[in-house]
């Protein structure tokens, strides 16, 4: 029989015979030699089609056990607990990654038998649970899959949060681009990266002293995605965003419910509007960028409960949809309350707009003008109701203009945002 790469279950058996008849091959004769070569092509073919099952992992473990002479007890420091220990062995428990990765490098049992995958190695860890604000995640239901316990997801950790980041590993490589304040200047910061995605570009606008922890805008941005990514809205056309549709929009701010109307009237535009509480210690107020899918997202965080700072913040990110989100791959994250105008020009061009659409620069100059002097109550509610907007947000503008944050606090709609969209 000539020898070559054996590819039928007829040859497999043809080459058998054929072995079986070469096994009194005398050394060192060419039938050793042919010997040795059917044996190759035998051996490749039944590895490809004849995998040998991997060993059981808890088999594994008892077997190692055994061999070293190990009680549950010394299992501990690779497993945890005595009881983790003990539901691992009964099999009423997973093996954690952390607990794989314990096992492999103290007891030497192969990465492959722990994961059930031939050829397998564990990688180094992504995430640590302490990185991120684990905790309030969990209790905010950021992991809405996973029905354990704090204490279960902790020892899960590494699983729940790639899961939970994957939506962002599924977008385009991209750098992360950090816009933040350095003394009184504003400066651009050296590139970082949101851990090992290493995919969008991020510019954060930032008025607080504080630099917060790039873990935080990513969490926060892993979330809103996960969110959009729930909801099913029709295909967004950025043709649609004309004058009269921000008309439209900021005509919603006269009535009680308008941040709730304004949602609405976003979604049937194919434009996500995502409410998300903000993450301790990150001072963001809100963000745009484009879903996996092509619909853009406006992120808010209600941090002040106001309909002046509601609306403006809605507008400026609006104003990042319009003209700066044509490349799909950046993400604006901003502090918008009482930003500097000496920020990114991008965001001076937002500010700009949020203010121009809001008011019209001739509506406000002939009533600002008139009324520079002395500006009442009265004043800033019959104006509104001229411009069938919000008082509020002819309020925050006045506050604005003259850097005198203290009046008319009666007039910008406090307390009554967060309730429209039941975070109270």
């Amino acid at each position: 029989m000539k020898p070559k790469i054996i590819k039928t279950e007829a040859e497999y058996q043809a080459a058998l015979e054929h072995l079986e008849s070469l096994m009194d091959a005398a050394p060192g004769s060419p039938e050793e030699e042919e010997l040795e070569l059917f044996s190759i092509l035998i051996e490749k073919y039944e590895e490809e089609h004849y995998p040998i099952d991997l060993p059981d992992p808890i088999e594994a473990i008892k077997f190692r056990m055994e061999q070293g002479g190990l009680t549950r007890k010394d299992l501990q420091k690779y497993i945890g607990s005595q009881s983790k220990v003990s539901e691992v062995l009964n099999r009423k428990r997973p093996l954690s990654l952390s607990m794989m990765r314990s096992l492999h490098d103290g007891l030497g049992i192969p990465a492959e038998v722990l994961l059930q995958e031939p050829g397998k190695k564990l990688s180094d860890s992504l995430y640590q649970w302490k990185d991120y604000p684990f905790v309030e995640m969990f209790k905010n239901g950021y992991f809405d899959w996973f029905k354990g316990t704090l204490n279960e997801a902790k020892v899960y950790a590494e699983e729940i949060l790639t899961r939970f980041f994957s939506i962002i590993s599924q977008e385009k490589e991209l750098s992360l681009l950090a816009i933040r304040e350095d003394s009184a200047e504003y400066g651009v910061n050296k590139e970082e990266y949101f851990g090992p995605e290493k995919n969008i570009q991020y510019v954060l606008c930032r008025k607080s002293k504080e630099n917060p922890d790039a873990n935080l805008i990513k969490t926060w941005y892993a979330r809103v995605l996960n969110l959009a990514a729930q909801e099913t809205l029709p295909e967004y056309k950025k043709e649609s965003l004309t004058s009269s549709f921000f008309h439209d929009l900021v005509k919603l701010s006269f009535f009680d419910e308008g941040p709730r109307l304004a949602h609405e009237y976003l979604q049937k535009m194919g434009i996500h509007l995502i409410i998300l509480p903000h993450l301790k210690r990150s001072y963001l107020d809100g963000a745009s960028f484009i879903s996996p899918n092509g619909n853009p997202i406006v992120g808010m965080t209600l941090r002040y409960d106001r309909l002046d700072n509601f609306w403006f913040t809605l507008a400026h990110e609006l104003a990042h949809v319009l003209h700066h989100l044509d490349d799909p791959n950046i993400a604006f994250f901003d502090e918008t309350e009482g930003v500097d105008e000496s920020v990114d020009s991008r965001e001076k061009e937002a500010n700009q707009f949020a203010r121009e659409t809001l008011i019209s620069p001739s509506d406000w100059q002939n009533w600002f003008e008139d009324t520079l002097d002395y500006i009442s109550f009265d004043d800033i509610e019959s104006f509104a109701r001229m411009l069938q907007v919000s008082p509020a947000i002819v309020a925050g503008r006045i506050r604005w203009e003259r850097g005198e944050y203290t009046n008319f606090g009666e007039l910008l709609g406090q307390n009554k945002v967060r309730v429209q969209f039941g975070m109270i």
